[in-house]
């Protein structure tokens, strides 16, 4: 356990605990977390923007013809079916948690185009509940370099951290590999100079 208490009080001084995407509630989250996928959070963030500023709730992302959504998303990739996601998860919404974003993983993972991934993070960062390790590209990579899991599934390599990281900082945990891998363990040409973890990195030689 010195390991990951290690890990996690070093790059807490060089990184906050929280993502890039902008939002203010779960249904915020929710959709940002949609529209990044195969998207730079930067980019989603310009879109919603003044997207935000239009759909304050389910309701709003239901009462506008599916080509309106399109065209207000139309500059991410995938936006076609980004925007059925959208509509489609606002339905279930509606009809199945009485226009709650819901608050557990099963009933997340439940909505079209969320899966445990994107629930870790909905969890943590909007509902502050800590039921897993969300595993993207970079949390993969740097938890690989780390020597923390030699697992290359998402799902297996979630269960190793689980194992490793406690609980309460399962979030927190995810957030600082999702930035570490971002900016300084990148996948070509890891910054090891600026890398906080460097000198306990079983990886600094690669």
């Amino acid at each position: 356990m010195g390991g990951v208490k290690e890990i996690i009080e070093r790059l807490e001084k060089v990184f906050p605990d929280k993502l890039e995407l902008n939002f203010s509630n779960a249904l915020e989250l929710l959709v940002a977390v949609v529209l990044a996928a195969q998207a730079t959070d930067k980019k989603v963030n310009q879109v919603t923007e003044s997207l935000f500023k239009k759909y304050r709730n389910c309701e709003d992302y239901l009462k506008v013809p599916i080509e309106e959504l399109e065209r207000d998303i139309s500059s991410i990739n995938y936006y076609r079916n980004k925007a059925k996601f959208i509509k489609s998860a606002c339905q279930k919404i509606m009809e199945d948690f009485g226009g709650e974003v819901p608050d557990t993983m099963e009933g997340l993972t439940s909505l079209p185009g969320i899966g445990r991934k994107s629930a870790n993070i909905i969890l943590y960062n909007a509902l502050g509940k800590n039921e897993g390790i969300a595993v993207d590209t970079h949390v993969t990579r740097v938890s690989q370099r780390l020597g923390l899991t030699k697992e290359k599934k998402p799902e297996k390599i979630e269960q190793e951290l689980m194992k490793q990281v406690p609980r309460e900082q399962w979030g927190k945990f995810a957030n600082l590999l999702i930035l570490l891998g971002r900016y300084v363990c990148t996948a070509q040409k890891p910054k090891h100079h600026q890398c906080p973890l460097y000198d306990i990195c079983p990886s600094r030689e690669l």
